[in-house]
């Protein structure tokens, strides 16, 4: 018998947990694009910073993740910690509403639920309807889910040993912090954890004073999500996690502390034993957060502490821009990997201008710094191009799925202009080997068609980060001089050869040169009509 019950404890909280996810992606593909804008209205405002973390909160049904986007946020450059630390706070204000919902008891009415939500998903054609349709169905399942729950949960009643469980944790409440520790942690989401407390509630089989100890370890068992989301992330997003768990252990001092005084408050605002766990669980983190938000400043400056300095080597081959974590967010994630890729684009861009002062000046460091930072332009695009793949596979809107498919082609282009560089300093390298003299008018033809192509390259890059079209719109122009430059120099090259003013060695590396910056201006072009088709 006893493993029945278990069996049905696991499919109920599993029905509960997907339900949960599934409202959660409806709402946020429902959601679409404000995401991005809720995010972008965020400012250094402690006040807002909690909004937002309670909305987006409310939207995924998560704080775990959350907090965990909020990493993400932090190691992209996104946020800075003390709005970071809003966030987060806000975040456990948002996940009440779980608890809310399930104090509700609509197991009875869940069918049709289910009924309605699986209608609108098969039958309906318009996008929009079944995202609604998701909703529903995931708010049906969860209740489902919470059903079966407490029915699993029944028999547990009558154990001895569950009742014995019960009284030692009634007797020793520290004890219960820490069995709510474990719970979330194993099962990575504070609110699967509250909904079993709340299906043992539904069969009176806790007390109020078991229930509250469970609920406040609760809190602290779910940053272990956050923190091990920190693995191998810069430093301020490691400081963000550590702000979550201070938080978290903080509120839950306060309130342990003060145990009494909370057990005779919540019962004041009526409903039963499951009401009562909702209403504390929203009453801790409303009240935390009211405590805590004016020592916003102390809890960075603490983290500040714990975790000293800053990253080292910050030319090492790593994303400035992209984190695995912002992918929750594909509206945001876009816009992230348009940042990476002009980053990547000025690499280049830099390269370009290093290859071509190395042939002017012979200058043996710039030819080895262009070779190094190759090798960083190669990496970005390979990260670049995997990091896309991953966002192609997740909700993306028709517009976003369009954009991504067109940057697959700008980092390709980038990469080429990248290429291009280092195969002037190759170039060079031969011209220095065999101490090849070019004459003053190549000379200053090369340097002409490279100052067209350095604008175009510029035009290109201002072009990309603030999706300019005017700039995109000159890039097309610009190229076609460079075409044009180009044409007449090879022109003038035959006149000199035919008049031996340059040897043909010498002439196999100045037409190789015009080459090359002619394919930059084509590739300067190509990213430019990537950004005038989306306009």
């Amino acid at each position: 018998m006893d493993y029945i019950m278990i069996f049905k404890l696991f499919g109920g909280l599993g029905l509960f947990v997907y339900g949960m996810q599934l409202m959660g992606d409806g709402l946020q593909k429902a959601a679409g694009d404000k995401l991005k804008k809720i995010l972008e209205a965020l400012t250094s405002n402690r006040i807002l910073a909690v909004l937002v973390g309670a909305g987006v909160t409310a939207i995924i049904q998560s704080s775990s993740a959350t907090t965990v986007m909020t990493v993400g946020f932090v190691n992209a450059g996104l946020m800075n910690l003390f709005q970071a630390a809003g966030v987060i706070m806000g975040a456990n204000i948002g996940t009440t509403m779980t608890a809310q919902l399930i104090a509700f008891k609509l197991s009875d009415v869940a069918p049709l639920i289910l009924g309605i939500g699986a209608a609108m998903v098969l039958f309906s054609k318009k996008k929009k309807v079944k995202d609604i349709g998701d909703i529903v169905l995931g708010f049906g399942i969860l209740f489902v889910g919470m059903s079966m729950m407490e029915g699993a949960m029944k028999p547990l009643r009558e154990l001895e040993s569950f009742k014995n469980l019960i009284i030692t944790i009634g007797q020793h409440p520290l004890l219960g912090v820490l069995v709510g520790l474990a719970m979330t942690a194993t099962v990575q989401s504070s609110s699967a954890t509250i909904g079993i407390l709340m299906a043992l509630a539904a069969n009176n089989s806790i007390t109020l004073g078991v229930a509250l100890p469970i609920l406040f370890g609760d809190n602290i068992g779910t940053c272990v999500t956050a923190l091990l989301a920190s693995i191998g992330t810069h430093k301020n997003a490691k400081r963000a996690a550590l702000i979550h768990l201070t938080f978290n252990t903080v509120g839950t001092l306060i309130f342990m502390s003060a145990f009494t005084i909370v057990m005779k408050i919540v019962p004041m605002f009526g409903g039963d034993i499951q009401r009562q766990i909702a209403n504390a669980h929203t009453m801790f983190n409303i009240s935390n957060v009211l405590i805590q938000v004016p020592f916003i400043p102390v809890l960075v400056r603490l983290v500040n502490k714990l975790v000293p300095g800053e990253d080292d080597d910050l030319n090492a081959l790593k994303l400035e821009y992209l984190d695995t974590r912002l992918l929750e967010t594909p509206s945001i994630a876009c816009g992230q990997v348009v940042k990476e890729i002009t980053r990547m684009a000025r690499i280049s861009q830099r390269n370009l201008d290093n290859s071509m002062s190395s042939f002017l000046t012979d200058d043996e460091k710039l030819i080895n710094s262009v070779l190094e930072q190759e090798i960083l332009i190669n990496f970005l695009q390979r990260e670049i191009t995997d990091y896309m793949v991953s966002l192609s596979n997740t909700n993306l809107s028709e517009q976003q799925s369009e954009l991504i498919t067109s940057l697959f082609h700008v980092v390709s282009d980038v990469e080429r202009i990248g290429d291009h560089a280092k195969n002037i300093v190759e170039l060079t390298q031969y011209k220095m080997a065999n101490n090849l003299v070019f004459s003053e008018d190549a000379l200053n033809g090369l340097k002409d068609l490279y100052s067209v192509t350095k604008q175009a390259v510029e035009f290109t890059i201002l072009g990309l980060s603030n999706f300019d079209f005017k700039s995109a719109k000159n890039v097309i122009e610009i190229e076609g001089k460079i075409d044009s430059l180009e044409e007449q120099l090879r022109k003038e090259h035959i006149e000199r050869l035919n008049n031996r003013i340059c040897s043909p060695a010498g002439g196999a590396i100045f037409v190789d040169l015009l080459s090359n910056l002619e394919r930059v201006g084509d590739h300067s072009n190509n990213i430019a009509q990537a950004v005038l088709d989306q306009s």
